[in-house]
C-alpha cells in the first residue's frame, strides 16, 4: 500500500495514505456545498471558508494524534509517529515494532490520550465559538465547525467500540485487567 512520508513533527513520524488526500478533497466538495446551498455564503467566501474548514479538520485529528502522543510519552511507552489513512478519521498512532508486552492500565492511558487532546481543542473552539457569537459570519461558522468537528467526531467518536477505535482498545484493555 502507497505511503507518503510528510516529515516528523515533535519527534513523530508523519506519513498518509493517498486515500487522505482524497478524503479531503471529498470534505472540501461537501463543505463547499453546505457553504453555498445552507448558509448562503458567496462562491469567494465558500471556497475560502471550506478550504480554512478542512485545514481546520486536520488540526482536529492532529490534535487527538498528539493527545496519544504526550499520553504515551507520560507512560514511558512513546509514539513513534502518526499514519493518516482517509479523512484523518482513520489515522493512527504508531508504537515501536519491538515495544515489550505492556500493562493493560499502560494501553488505557495512552488510548484515552487521543480524546483528551480532542477535548482540549474542543474547549478552546467552544470558547472562540462563545466569543464570536454576535459577530457571526464565516469565522464564527469556522469555530463552530471546529468545535463540532474536534468534540463530535475526535472526543466522543471514538470511545464506540468500533474494532478501529479508542473505544476497541479500551474495552479489549480493560476485560484483561
Amino acid at each position: 500500500m502507497t505511503k507518503y512520508k510528510l516529515g516528523k513533527i515533535a519527534g513523530l513520524s508523519i506519513s498518509a495514505r493517498p486515500a487522505a488526500i482524497i478524503g479531503s478533497v471529498v470534505l472540501f466538495v461537501v463543505l463547499l456545498g453546505v457553504a453555498t446551498g445552507i448558509l448562503r455564503l458567496s462562491i469567494w467566501e465558500a471556497i475560502a471558508g471550506s478550504l480554512m474548514a478542512v485545514m481546520l479538520h486536520w488540526v482536529a485529528s492532529f490534535a487527538h494524534q498528539l493527545g496519544h502522543a504526550r499520553a504515551a510519552r507520560r507512560t514511558g511507552y512513546p509514539m513513534r509517529g502518526i499514519h493518516f489513512g482517509p479523512l484523518g478519521l482513520l489515522s493512527a498512532s504508531r508504537y515501536p515494532r519491538d515495544e515489550p508486552d505492556l500493562p493493560a492500565n499502560i494501553h488505557i492511558r495512552r488510548a484515552l490520550g487521543g480524546p483528551t487532546g480532542s477535548l482540549v481543542a474542543s474547549l478552546l473552539a467552544g470558547g472562540t465559538a462563545l466569543l464570536l457569537r454576535n459577530s457571526g459570519g464565516l469565522p464564527w461558522w469556522l469555530a463552530l465547525f471546529f468545535f463540532l468537528d474536534s468534540f463530535l467526531v475526535f472526543t466522543l467518536a471514538p470511545f464506540l467500540p468500533l474494532g478501529f477505535t479508542d473505544g476497541s482498545t479500551l474495552l479489549t484493555w480493560w476485560r484483561r485487567r
